[in-house]
């Protein structure tokens, strides 16, 4: 493995392999690992704000890209509610989400009502429904 003590010393290395390294596959697990790390279970969204203070190096395109990538594979879904940051959603059952208009969270909950009726001759793919309303402990915080 190929040690360097400062970030500059990679331009000797430019044009010249260094090293190959293997696939690594991002399977449920390491989802459920990244949500147990950040504490966020219900989704994976982005903060930029949030990710340039704790890694002030870090490229939006590269987050973009790897969720975009995370999206196509099928293992979350992009959930985008109203104006607000880009969501992604690990749940990739059919459900609807409940948003908190005064903590900003979001709930996953089970859509248990059957299909929705829809006019003659739509075929749907999927749905995304919005629920605003406050959550328990704003409720509680309330009264």
């Amino acid at each position: 493995m190929l040690e360097l003590e400062r970030p500059g010393d990679l331009a000797q290395y430019v044009g010249k392999e260094i090293g190959v390294s293997d696939w690594f596959t991002v399977d449920q697990a390491i989802i459920d690992k990244f949500a147990d790390a950040t504490g966020d279970h219900q989704w994976i969204h982005v903060d930029v704000e949030r990710a340039k203070r704790e890694m002030p190096d870090i490229s939006m395109a590269t987050v973009y890209n790897c969720l975009t990538a995370l999206v196509k594979c099928g293992l979350v879904r992009q959930v985008t509610l109203e104006r607000g940051a880009a969501r992604f959603c690990p749940n990739m059952q059919e459900h609807c989400h409940f948003y908190c208009d005064e903590c900003d969270s979001v709930f996953d909950v089970d859509w248990t009502q059957g299909a929705i009726e829809l006019p003659r001759g739509f075929k749907a793919k999927r749905y995304e429904l919005a629920i605003h309303g406050q959550c328990p402990a704003c409720a509680r915080r309330a009264n």
